[in-house]
């Protein structure tokens, strides 16, 4: 039982974000909303959320499995495609589920980059994020389909 206990204990404090150089837990905190603007930018259709989570000149490309096929495909998202996105998930009301994955973990954050990773109903985005003027926000997004 308490190897059990101690086994648990090193996996809690594993999957804590690390913070270095004495990052502040409202650094954490900020990239994890810059995170979460992003998620429910894209759930709820809210392009001020994708606005303030996202930097404009953000790069995204990942990788989807087509229905039929073992074979992954990529495809780049501009900032304007994002936005894109998001407006018509509001006009057209397909919000996902509520059971639908939100999943938001903080990596690693320094004094001006940090990581997160975001799951979600289309997949598992890797983010790497910079502080710009004060606000952390998303620069680079790797992503792909979840697995078969």
């Amino acid at each position: 039982m308490g190897r059990t206990v101690g086994v648990a204990m090193l996996a809690l404090v594993l999957a804590a974000p690390v913070a270095t150089d004495g990052q502040s837990t409202d650094d954490i905190e900020a990239v994890r909303q810059a995170a979460t603007d992003y998620l429910e930018g894209f759930y709820e259709g809210d392009e001020e959320r994708l606005r303030r989570g996202v930097h404009p000149d953000v790069t995204k490309y990942g990788f989807f499995l087509s229905p039929g096929s073992d074979e992954y495909t990529g495809a780049a998202m501009s900032f304007e495609q994002m936005l894109d996105f998001a407006r018509s998930v509001r006009e057209s009301g397909t919000h996902p589920p509520p059971s639908a994955p939100r999943e938001v973990s903080v990596g690693e954050v320094l004094d001006q980059t940090a990581t997160a990773k975001v799951i979600a109903w289309w997949g598992s985005d890797y983010l790497h994020l910079a502080k710009y003027e004060g606000r952390w926000q998303i620069i680079h997004v790797l992503w792909q389909s979840p697995p078969r």
